[in-house]
């Protein structure tokens, strides 16, 4: 079944990602770009779980939260007020 979109302002959308692109076929980029979509939208994880990732991949390194706030070392070396 065909998609016919009759919007000025999504032709222009699609004109300019042609244009960004160097590609010719309209039909293909708004493909392409749905399917980028439906991926983003469909893979999203939690923050948390995010976090978890990112902290797991720091503990194989050998870095581990110390429970330590680092903020005045960090105002120290970026010369700025300590604010605590």
């Amino acid at each position: 079944m065909a998609l016919y979109i009759r919007d000025d302002q999504v032709n222009d959308l699609a004109n300019k990602a042609l244009k960004i692109t160097g590609r010719t076929n309209k039909t293909a980029l708004v493909k392409e770009a749905l399917q980028a979509f439906i991926e983003a939208h469909s893979a999203k994880e939690s923050l948390s779980d995010k976090v978890a990732k990112i902290q797991e991949k720091a503990a194989q390194h050998g870095i581990v939260a110390d429970g330590v706030d680092d903020k005045g070392l960090m105002d120290e070396a970026w010369d700025e007020p300590d604010v605590h």
